[in-house]
């Protein structure tokens, strides 16, 4: 009786902890599925906040509207306001079946005149091909040099009051070490190959030769510059003298030399000019991917002791 008594209470015993076992493996199963949609989760939030996930609202683009393409920041060739980031950005907004008229909202000094010459290109050549849609230009804070040489394809420039525009002019900049290096008695020894290799070369006294080059070639690409002014503001263009002197202008006084055509924001200019309220961005947005690959790469870069030589800038 005692061994029956004995098997029983095990059985029961066994059964208990076996159960006990199951009821864990369940809970953690369930705890593992709970960790994991709640980390997918986050990863959907980090995804979506960090830009990864493309165009967003672009990429929804339903019904008609105003297809917006951000310029900001200096025009380089690294740097969100780049040729290689703005033409697709325009592309796409040019393509989409929906889109009433563009607008390039553009807040920048200027930069490359290469850069800021692709994308002039690029925009007449969009204009062209859909005729039926107008691009226009809204002017934040600032749009000078390269910035005007970009706003200068639009089919109107719009501003505010306060805006700066202008600055119609070229520059190549730099320093000279020559006086420093004299009186710390350092020497100079430049080696080259070709007369002109060590052209600009901030160690060494400036070149009358090479000034003199230099100022021809800037002179060069000014007049590219006002060619391109010209062309794309035909007889609304008001000249004076100093109109291509690389003087800037505030908002007002843009309109009444014709460098503009009136006043408008983001807002104003889709709703009573293009005459669709909705606004998508198709502006390619820079992913934190990309970001952290550059940064990464400029560390490279300045560890190992790379330098930049003087550049022209339309700034």
């Amino acid at each position: 009786m005692s061994d029956q008594n004995n098997n029983w209470e095990r059985g029961v015993l066994e059964k208990l902890a076996m159960s006990a076992l199951q009821e864990q493996r369940r809970a953690r199963h369930w705890g593992i599925f709970f960790k994991v949609l709640t980390f997918g989760y986050l990863f959907i939030i980090l995804f979506i906040f960090m830009g990864w996930l493309g165009h967003g609202e672009s990429a929804l683009s339903v019904g008609k509207h105003t297809a917006l393409v951000d310029m900001q920041g200096v025009i380089a060739a690294d740097s969100a306001a780049s040729a290689d980031n703005l033409i697709p950005s325009l592309q796409d907004a040019f393509s989409d079946k929906n889109t009433q008229g563009v607008i390039l909202r553009i807040n920048s000094p200027g930069g490359s005149p290469v850069q800021a010459g692709q994308i002039n290109d690029e925009i007449r050549r969009l204009r062209a091909q859909h005729p039926k849609i107008p691009l226009y230009v809204v002017v934040d804070d600032i749009c000078a040099s390269g910035g005007y040489y970009v706003a200068a394809a639009a089919d109107k420039i719009f501003v505010d009051k306060a805006s700066l525009i202008g600055s119609i002019g070229v520059l190549m900049d730099g320093f000279g070490f020559t006086g420093t290096m004299s009186k710390l008695g350092v020497e100079r020894r430049l080696i080259t190959a070709g007369t002109n290799k060590g052209f600009l070369d901030p160690f060494s006294p400036a070149n009358p030769a090479h000034q003199e080059y230099v100022k021809q070639m800037l002179t060069q690409i000014h007049q590219q510059f006002i060619e391109v002014v010209r062309q794309g503001r035909g007889k609304r263009l008001k000249e004076t003298p100093d109109t291509f002197s690389g003087l800037i202008w505030n908002g007002q006084n843009s309109v009444e030399m014709g460098l503009a055509d009136g006043y408008g924001t983001l807002e104003s200019v889709a709703r009573d000019v293009v005459k669709a309220e909705k606004i998508v961005d198709f502006t390619a947005r820079e992913n934190f991917a990309d970001r952290l690959a550059k940064k990464l790469g400029a560390g490279v870069m300045g560890a190992i002791g790379f330098s930049e030589r003087n550049g022209v800038s339309l700034r």
